[in-house]
């Protein structure tokens, strides 16, 4: 009976909210904004990652350069295998690897990522250069030179031109073309060096490819039958090869790690979004409860006319329903206009869609976020607006917030707040990383909901000043109706975001361009061969003598089983797969490494002789469940090998130095070819020094690969300042938000501040004195707020820094200022800015309606 009552009143109510909506939106323009806003960066977010990965899967044949990929690390295929890649169809060989380019006179060198292509390469896609030739003419042999396609950073580093040449190993190579566009470059993930492209015949003739040299063979396959199967495929390959240790990629996820992150960032940024919606959710309250406010006279006709409080909660239900559906449009239209703007500037780095599109999926899925978001924090103040009797509301009283209303509305609320929450967690990607970012927004507002009441309660319990502009201030904070509550909910959450997001930043910087440079080598030095250590320890020593000089033997290998079970079958957590994707550098060795201790277990002997045993790292263990006795099969050149763990060790990453995962027992690999690595320490060493260690060292020895520490850091550093772009963007929309609810906040308790200017002046206080109470007060609450965001975003920080990055975690003086500064600005600012016409406010009207 009371559901149908209130289905009948509906066609009234939608009427009578139709007809005041007339006079226009005044009162609710920050209603709009922040359900806009958070709209639109959902939306947006959401959009641009639908996008990308969308055009990865549609450009799938392009950007693998065919329909699947096999890659061998340090072999090619064996007869028997290739036979089997031809039986599928057309074959194409690529090569790649890092090392240095040089100069003919050996003046100058740098290092690149290599590689060398077939002539049927690219199967699918394009190879465009400039000046564009087709292929076999750009990699063609002239003389004694062969062709090279080069990045445009590598003329840049070398200072040379189309034209010129330059040697790679013993390999002369002249420059032919710049690259403007590798189809298959996404597929291959992100290269800390300027690419460069030769022939096969070019690669070979460079004397780089040897026995343990760090080289990745990719066989790329077009399927004469384009209905094959490939889960079929892989099925038959790994039937017929089981101890292949290959890798193999279809063109139905051509790059799986791109998407993951793409994916992973995309949450992160929704996540951001939704706290920037959520935090306008304050926002939303305020309005409402604001123009309710300012509707008490029309409310009070109603009831006196005989309309049920039913009929008034619906009739403003329904308003703020329209209001809130205007303000998810425009969110929806700029969300939707965000790919097409991203796109500009991500095609030349990500793949894009050939045309704009909308995303259905995603845009409805923002249109969710805010219509939830508007009701869960709408409610209540309905509920309070509901049960105000009509004499309390014709005596220009407001609205008592500090009860709650009546059960089905808070029930009401409550369901919407779940909704929301449920969409956040079902929709994610990582819902335990979802679980844990609603919790703490859901701490976060209780914490700050306590901070306002601490707040509160010790301006109560202050002693009396002299100053009656001070004592005013004081007093407004803790009287009934203060704005202390929602001035640090408006400003806390986005700010303390901020200060979060700036910290992990900041730390994250200072580690990449201080601290690690500091404790880092000077240089990594691969596929030294066996025959070559000697002379080049000699080499370099002569040339860095302060250096600390550390070489060990390295092999490449692909965990394939975990006590018997293939990896595929593991179920591993997020932050343990990267040990089991892809190939891993392993070693052996007679003692504990430097930079590690045992942690469980011990060292086998040093002429040790038995079952091949392996030291796996304590951390990526314990993620993997791995205990001491159990068993790890990896794949080295083609052979599966099985070791027992029999020990752990806790290893320090953050070193740089050289660590491995997986440290075998000498006799594991007796016999096995393999190259080295080494590193040089030298602290002391000036960049002119390093230049002509590495010029020595490139000169003696071409084909090792040098890798100076600080020049990767670097490129490391530029990534890490794009994405921190990203991030500070979503960050500035959830402040944005805060200050579009901390300007609702004060238009909500705008007409209170009428009352207490007018009887205060009527008394005799002066303009000057109201605006010194009034900034006293502000000043008062943006410190505390500001208090509140520097501790609750250093925790978090602090957390992020160093429990879960494993770095060192500092809190920066900067941040610090710039938050205090920024909160007293807004709420200084702002609250003067609210107030000033309040001033002038004169007393007649005003004192007749007391």
């Amino acid at each position: 009976m009371r559901i149908g009552s209130i289905l009948r009143q509906v066609p009234l109510a939608l009427r009578l909210a139709l007809r005041e909506m007339r006079g226009g939106l005044k009162g609710f323009y920050i209603f709009l904004a922040c359900i806009a806003l958070g709209t639109a960066a959902i939306a947006g977010v959401n959009s641009v990652s639908s996008a990308i990965t969308q055009a990865i899967a549609s450009q799938g044949q392009s950007l693998l350069a065919g329909d699947a990929r096999f890659e061998f690390r340090n072999r090619l295929a064996t007869p028997e295998e290739l036979k089997h890649f031809q039986g599928l169809g057309d074959v194409s060989l690529s090569t790649g690897l890092r090392s240095m380019v040089r100069l003919p006179d050996g003046s100058d060198q740098t290092l690149v990522e290599a590689k060398g292509v077939d002539g049927a390469y690219p199967l699918y896609g394009a190879l465009e250069a400039e000046p564009n030739k087709p292929a076999p003419d750009l990699f063609a042999r002239q003389g004694d030179a062969y062709g090279a396609v080069v990045a445009p950073l590598l003329l840049d580093r070398l200072g040379v031109a189309i034209g010129d040449e330059i040697l790679l190993g013993t390999a002369k190579l002249t420059i032919v073309a710049t690259l403007v566009r590798e189809p298959d470059a996404v597929s291959e993930g992100f290269g800390f060096a300027p690419r460069l492209m030769v022939s096969q015949e070019a690669l070979q003739a460079s004397g780089l490819v040897q026995t343990g040299s760090l080289v990745e063979n990719s066989y790329r396959i077009r399927l004469a039958d384009p209905g094959t199967s490939f889960a079929t495929l892989r099925a038959e390959a790994n039937k017929a090869f089981p101890t292949a240790g290959w890798s193999i990629r279809t063109s139905d996820s051509a790059a799986p790690s791109l998407t993951a992150n793409i994916t992973r960032f995309s949450q992160f940024l929704t996540l951001v979004g939704l706290t920037a919606l959520i935090v306008g959710g304050v926002g939303v309250a305020n309005a409402v409860r604001a123009y309710l406010d300012s509707k008490r006279s029309v409310i009070a006709t109603f009831k006196c006319l005989g309309a049920p409080a039913s009929l008034v909660a619906l009739v403003y239900l329904m308003q703020i329903a329209l209001i809130a559906s205007v303000g998810i449009l425009i969110g929806l239209v700029a969300g939707a206009l965000m790919p097409m703007v991203a796109m500009q500037f991500l095609g030349g780095v990500l793949p894009v869609p050939a045309e704009a599109a909308l995303y259905p999926s995603s845009l409805l899925l923002a249109a969710v976020f805010g219509l939830l978001t508007a009701l869960a924090f709408a409610v209540l103040p309905l509920g309070h607006a509901r049960e105000v009797p009509a004499t309390a509301l014709f005596r220009e009283q407001g609205f008592d917030a500090g009860r709650l209303p009546s059960w089905p509305y808070v029930l009401g609320a409550a369901v919407f707040l779940a909704a929301l929450a449920g969409l956040a967690i079902f929709t994610a990607y990582d819902r335990y990383i979802a679980v844990v970012f609603l919790g703490a927004i859901a701490f976060a507002f209780v914490v700050l909901r306590v901070v306002a009441m601490l707040i509160t309660a010790l301006a109560r319990r202050s002693p009396r000043v002299n100053s009656p502009a001070l004592r005013l201030a004081v007093g407004n904070i803790h009287r009934p109706g203060a704005l202390t509550s929602s001035v640090v909910l408006s400003l806390g959450l986005g700010l303390a975001l901020l200060v979060t997001l700036t910290l992990i930043d900041g730390n994250l910087r200072r580690e990449l361009t201080g601290n690690l440079p500091e404790r880092a080598p000077n240089f990594f030095f691969v596929d030294i061969q066996s025959n070559e250590v000697e002379g080049f320890r000699t080499v370099l020593s002569a040339n860095m003598p302060e250096g600390k000089i550390i070489e060990v033997p390295m092999l490449r290998g692909r965990v394939m089983e975990l006590n018997g079970v293939e990896v595929g079958k593991v179920k591993v957590p997020p932050e343990g797969q990267w040990v089991l994707r892809g190939d891993r550098g392993i070693t052996y060795a007679k003692r504990v490494p430097e930079n590690s201790t045992l942690s469980a277990g011990e060292w086998w002997p040093e002429d040790y002789s038995g079952e091949p045993l392996v030291s796996f790292s304590t951390e990526e263990g314990r993620e993997l469940g791995l205990k001491l006795g159990d068993t790890v099969t990896v794949n080295v050149l083609g052979r599966n090998i099985t070791a027992r763990i029999a020990n752990f060790r806790n290893v320090e990453w953050e070193s740089l130095s050289i660590n491995f995962v997986m440290v075998f027992s000498p006799n594991t690999f007796a016999g096995a070819p393999h190259a080295w690595l080494a590193t040089v320490i030298d602290p002391s060493a000036t960049a002119v020094e390093e230049a002509a260690a590495l010029k020595a060292i490139t000169n003696a020895y071409p084909t090792v690969t040098s890798v100076r520490v600080k020049d990767a850091l670097d490129v490391v550093n530029e990534l890490v300042g794009q994405l921190a772009t990203a991030i500070r963007a979503a960050a500035a929309v959830a402040l944005i938000a805060s200050i579009l609810v901390l300007a609702g906040a004060l238009a909500a308790g705008n007409r209170a501040r009428v009352h207490d200017a007018v009887v205060l002046k009527t008394l005799g206080a002066t303009r000057t004195t109201l605006i010194r109470a009034f900034s006293y007060e502000y000043m008062m609450l943006g410190l505390a707020t500001a208090v509140f965001a520097l501790f609750a975003g250093g925790v978090a920080a602090w957390f992020v820094v160093s429990r879960i990055m494993k770095l060192p975690s500092s809190f920066l003086p900067d941040v610090a200022v710039t938050t205090v500064v920024i909160a007293l600005v807004l709420t200084v600012g702002m609250g003067l800015a609210g107030t000033w016409r309040i001033l002038g406010q004169k007393a007649a009207p005003v004192l007749r309606e007391l």
